[in-house]
């Protein structure tokens, strides 16, 4: 049986780390007089994987681009690593979105570095071998010349994956990158995006429509609702790894998540 709790376990330690390297506190975001986000706290300690489900217009996209540092303005604090994203923090997100976004006209490898620091230089063998090595983690190694036209929906995602992880950021953001692909396609690239954090140790935050997706590769899910958005409870994912997608706990995580949503 997965055990949930309250808005207030945001704040709570996790199974994969004991210090938070993400926090929100009190933030809130406006865009003239509409509000999308009001008063939400938020902590995701190092290592875990989070997914954030919610109603259109709870500000779910709205808190990924605080995080991301691509919105400036905004009430209460948000933290990266110790560092505020309105100055460095964002130096420390890597971010995928939900179309790939990859430029047409380069390799997979090309697309890839496009990810690295600005002060590596792709063209050195030590960052060559760096997109290299993530490439073969998303197994796309043997795809590293194509084109993006030569891809599958589910390779393109999967190359923006890589291309996020490139920075080697403190967390990886993703912005509901399997909501366009067809539902088998779908599991797999999820089981992608599992290998990838569980072999980096990664620290993600998800961002998603899909309750079963998020139920699936989450430690926690936490539950936005109402204009302005809210945290309005946290689920615990009770199922051990590796999951087994038919696992009770995971059925009752299901349940409990959409409960929440009020469906």
């Amino acid at each position: 049986m997965s055990s949930t709790g309250d808005a207030g376990a945001a704040e709570e330690g996790t199974t994969r780390g004991e210090s938070p390297l993400l926090g929100v506190s009190g933030l809130g975001k406006a865009y003239g007089d509409t509000v999308a986000l009001r008063d939400v706290d938020l902590s995701v300690a190092d290592g875990e994987f989070v997914s954030v489900v919610g109603p259109s217009g709870c500000g779910k996209s709205t808190l990924l681009r605080v995080l991301s540092g691509l919105e400036e303005t905004f009430d209460g604090r948000a933290t990266v690593a110790g560092a505020d994203v309105r100055e460095e923090g964002s130096d420390r997100v890597g971010m995928v979105f939900q179309e790939p976004r990859l430029l047409p006209w380069a390799t997979v490898r090309e697309n890839v570095s496009v990810g690295l620091p600005a002060e590596v230089d792709p063209d050195t063998e030590g960052a060559r071998e760096r997109v290299d090595g993530l490439l073969d983690q998303v197994d796309l190694g043997d795809f590293a010349d194509a084109r993006p036209g030569e891809l599958s929906g589910g390779m393109a995602q999967r190359v923006s994956l890589a291309r996020g992880l490139a920075y080697e950021p403190a967390v990886l953001l993703l912005d509901e990158p399997f909501s366009a692909l067809d539902a088998l396609t779908k599991r797999e690239q999820q089981d992608h995006l599992l290998d990838v954090w569980d072999d980096r140790d990664a620290t993600v935050v998800l961002v998603t429509h899909d309750v079963a997706e998020a139920a699936y590769l989450s430690d926690r899910v936490v539950v936005l609702g109402g204009q302005p958005g809210t945290v309005e409870r946290v689920v615990d994912i009770g199922a051990e790894r590796p999951r087994d997608r038919t696992d009770e706990a995971l059925l009752d995580a299901r349940e409990t998540i959409t409960d929440a949503l009020g469906v």
